[in-house]
Parts: structure tokens; sequence; C-alpha cells
């Protein structure tokens, strides 16, 4: 289903504190209806804060949240349409599936014959139909994270909000719960905005993406506007894997070039910077490959060969810096460390950063 012109979700100006501790600052977003809409970003950079403050579990020091064009800021969790799935699942563990599934529309005095409806429903669609009648402690780790995501939907929210809910899965039920979210977001055009510090959630998940640092978003776009125009250093190294080579120097008088340790490295167009002025040049591993006959290459080491498959990664050395390219397993079958190679860095792929700031220069 596609997504809505309506904006189902905003954030404008929100910050709050805990004492010297700054969780958000000055937070503004926006999610059109039915979009799966992800907050990514390490550790503390205030996702949880975020969503908590969407569901009404955190009243901000200042600014506002309009779910649906009405202002919810100070409203009453009950009455916003959304419901929250939290990392620790925090299921009710002395209920069965069924009573877990039951209680939030008990609590909202629903029909008990389109309670029983409901909860068959869903059951089924999270193919629990035939463990209505178990606990949560005898259910596996993806069975008891499918239960929270039903004790959620059967509420029928507007807006889903997800809190890291697969970090306590293992790999294989983390690819199979990323493909049942997206199933469900299909199936049912829920507006979702899901907390991860995950790369691969992330990027596989998301239809837009806001990359928070410090309590406050840097950028927000789809996987490949972040991957392909990233606009300060600290998004270009959160997004891609492996993360970008970063090269330290200087621009060149006509700004045409960025001289690194091993020599100038010419760029596709002069840039908006000053002559001289300290820069890091980003290029993707996937963006250096082997020079070809008779092609001007740079002169390298290689260091290390990390063999992940159909890939491989080769670290080479290039004056003080070292360099990770991605290569085709066959491409890289002979290779060994302490062997000479030319390597040819596309122009047309560089990526200039400040060093003072960070900031991507034009």
């Amino acid at each position: 289903m596609p997504p809505s012109t309506n904006t189902a979700l905003s954030l404008s100006g929100v910050s709050k504190h805990y004492g010297k501790v700054r969780a958000l600052e000055d937070l503004s977003f926006s999610v059109q209806e039915g979009r799966f809409f992800v907050l990514f970003g390490p550790s503390s950079v205030g996702k949880t804060t975020t969503l908590r403050t969407i569901a009404g579990l955190v009243r901000p020091d200042k600014g506002s949240v309009h779910i649906f064009g009405r202002d919810k800021t100070d409203a009453e969790i009950a009455g916003r349409g959304v419901s929250m799935v939290f990392q620790s699942f925090a299921l009710y563990p002395h209920l069965t599936v069924y009573q877990n599934f039951a209680y939030p529309l008990v609590e909202e005095k629903v029909a008990k014959d389109e309670i029983d409806r409901r909860v068959r429903e869903t059951a089924a669609m999270l193919k629990l139909d035939k463990k209505i009648d178990r606990k949560p402690n005898t259910l596996s780790g993806g069975e008891q994270q499918r239960v929270a995501l039903g004790r959620s939907l059967i509420r029928r929210p507007k807006i889903l909000l997800l809190d890291e809910p697969l970090t306590n899965l293992d790999a294989k039920l983390r690819h199979d719960m990323r493909a049942e979210l997206k199933r469900l977001h299909r199936q049912f055009g829920l507006t979702i905005v899901y907390a991860t510090p995950d790369e691969l959630e992330a990027l596989s998940m998301g239809e837009e993406i806001a990359v928070m640092r410090d309590g406050t978003v840097v950028q927000i776009g789809t996987p490949d506007e972040l991957y392909e125009a990233p606009q300060d250093m600290y998004v270009a190294g959160k997004i891609g894997s492996p993360h970008m080579n970063m090269i330290r120097g200087r621009t060149a008088k006509d700004r045409s070039a960025v001289e690194a340790s091993f020599g100038p490295l010419s760029l596709s167009r002069k840039i908006a910077a000053e002559a001289g002025e300290e820069a890091v040049l980003g290029i993707r591993p996937n963006d250096i490959r082997f020079a070809a006959k008779g092609e001007k290459g740079l002169d390298v080491s290689i260091s290390m060969l990390e063999p992940l498959g159909d890939v491989t990664v080769v670290s080479v050395a290039a004056g003080q810096e070292t360099l990770r390219m991605v290569l085709p397993e066959s491409a890289a079958t002979g290779l060994a460390p302490g062997q000479g190679a030319s390597i040819y860095l596309d122009p047309k792929k560089f990526h200039v950063f400040r060093a003072s700031s960070g900031q991507a220069i034009a």
C-alpha cells in the first residue's frame, strides 16, 4: 500500500533534559502516513526517549508532538492512537498468549465476542494460533516477540512504535522477524516508527531513516540518499559496510584536488573550500578496484585479506593510510599480504568533508 500524503506524526523543536543530561535537543521530524520510518544511531542518542515522548510516557520540556494534525504534546497516553513494543517484550508471565492478547481489549471494555474474534485473528496472522493456551516462558524468543507485537497490533493503533525489538533475538530469528515486520507493514499499511542501533536493520527495513546524534536528527533520507550523499562524516561513517575510507589531507591551491600523505587525489570538479584547508576525502570500499592495464593507479601494498564468502575485504597500505576495498572472491584469488598492487580510486565517487566541522563540501 503506497504511503498517504497525510502527515501521521510531527515533532517540532522537542527538547528533554534530565538534570545536566541532554536526552533530546531541538528534535524535529515528520512521518507520512503508511511509512516505515527508522530512528538510527548508537546507544544514548535519544531514540528511546523519542519513542516514549511520542507515546506520552515522557513529557518534553519544550516543543510539540502532533499526531494526525492534532497537538498531543500533553495528551493522555490512552487517547493518542499509538502503541509501543519494548525491547524487553514486557509480557505478562502468568497469562497465556490468549490472555496477553486480550488484556488491552479487556481494559478498553471491548465486547467479549469481539475480543475472541480479534485474538484468534491476530494469533493466526502471527502463526501463534496453535499456542494461544501456552504461557510466555514456554515459547521461543521469536514467538515471545510475536506475542508482544500481537498485543500492540490487536489494539489497531494508528502508529506503531518499536524500540529495538529484535535486539534479544539470535541472528536467524532477527532475519525472520525483519521479514515478518515488513510483511505486516505492507499488509496493514501501518505507520511504523522503529528505533535501532543496527545498520543492517535500518537499511533493509526503513523507507526513510533519521540518523540521530546527541538527541537530535543529523540527516533524514532514504537508504540510497544516505549512502550516496551523506551530509557529514558522522553519517558517512554510520551508513555502509565496510565503513567509508577517510583520507586526511589539504585542498590544493586550485581546489581541484586533495593533497594526501601519499600524493594528490584529483577531484572530478572544484570544491567550495579555501586553498590549503584541512579536508577529509571519503571513498567507499566498493568504489576502489585494481587499476586496469595502462590506467594510472596508486601503488599500494596488501596488508590483510578478509574472505567473506562471495566477496573479500582487502586492506591495503598507501603511505600512512590504510584503505579497504571490497572485491569479488574471484578477483582476490592469489592475493597475499606483502604483495604490491596498483589501485584505482574513482574521482566521481569521492566525498569531501571539512576537517574542522565534518560537514560535506559542495
